[in-house]
């Protein structure tokens, strides 16, 4: 099947509204862009991750719908506009979208990511480059953690410097688990992952069961069930956002065994003493590594 674009420029107020005339219309999927991008009057709207911004459309926004080639497009702008009470018709142009094997284009942009010293990320539509590093199959999916990201990048180079052999850890925010299982392939005895979207405890327990990983993910609900907070490990890890980590300081901190260490990460550069503050009647972190403005903090519990 063949698809085109149909593409309108809009002002802020009408985008939104627009774009849901147009699914109703007939149009496929919606998307909104910039209309100035590129230029000196391209107006950025998202800042760190997790802020939601306080626009959802820029000033001269550009609407893109897709709809099948052989479709009205006029119709569907006309129904669109008409259903959102516009007076004049907006103007558009069109583009095709060429027929491509989406699937390989998909896969052409994941190759394997060589972290540390010998940890490897590999698609599992790639061979590992070197058999004998430790290998993460892992395919990008909804949860949070390919180690692309520098965040991610920091925790896993932490845990390959400090070998959690033997120890109990426990990944809290873990995503797709990638932390969990790198815990656990450096010879962790027992490893729990924690997570609020359930999507990502769904994601983690694949991931693990793919790379033969014994983990426990939960919920946190269940999780203070199972490991009541008496329960403490001797390697925490959190890699979320500066936010809830200063928020969840006591009770990160707390599961901490005498002579553990607590690792945080999800934090830029800028943000690191005030994250460091927050833990400072508990524990003192401070910057282990730093990589493209992201810090990881560190530290170990008195013993």
């Amino acid at each position: 099947m063949a698809w085109i674009e149909i593409v309108i420029e809009v002002a802020r107020e009408h985008a939104e509204p627009l774009s849901d005339a147009l699914m109703e219309a007939g149009a496929l999927s919606v998307s909104v862009e910039d209309a100035d991008e590129g230029t000196d009057a391209e107006n950025p709207l998202f800042g760190e991750p997790g802020m939601e911004p306080d626009e959802t459309a820029w000033d001269r926004s550009r609407v893109v719908a897709l709809a099948e080639v052989d479709s009205d497009h006029a119709a569907i702008v006309a129904e669109a506009a008409a259903a959102i009470s516009l007076t004049t018709l907006p103007a558009y142009t069109t583009r095709p979208v060429e027929e491509q094997d989406w699937v390989r284009l998909t896969q052409s942009q994941f190759e394997p990511i060589h972290i540390g010293k010998n940890i490897w990320v590999v698609p599992s539509w790639h061979d590992a480059p070197d058999a004998n590093a430790l290998i993460l199959e892992l395919d990008p999916g909804l949860a949070f953690g390919t180690g692309s990201h520098p965040t991610t990048r920091l925790c896993m180079e932490w845990l390959e410097a400090h070998a959690p052999k033997d120890l109990t850890v426990l990944d809290y925010g873990c995503g797709s688990g990638i932390l969990a299982m790198v815990a656990k392939k450096l010879g962790a005895q027992d490893v729990v992952g924690v997570d609020i979207d359930p999507q990502a405890i769904e994601s983690a327990r694949y991931n693990a069961e793919r790379n033969h990983c014994d983990i426990h993910y939960a919920l946190p609900e269940d999780f203070s069930v199972t490991h009541p907070a008496s329960h403490k490990f001797g390697v925490v890890v959190a890699n979320i956002l500066s936010s809830p980590l200063k928020l969840m300081a006591p009770m990160l901190s707390g599961r901490v065994i005498p002579g553990g260490s607590l690792v945080l990460s999800g934090v830029l550069s800028r943000q690191a003493d005030e994250v460091a503050a927050a833990y400072a009647p508990y524990i003192t972190l401070s910057v282990w590594a730093e990589h493209e403005g992201w810090v990881a903090l560190a530290g170990k519990l008195p013993a």
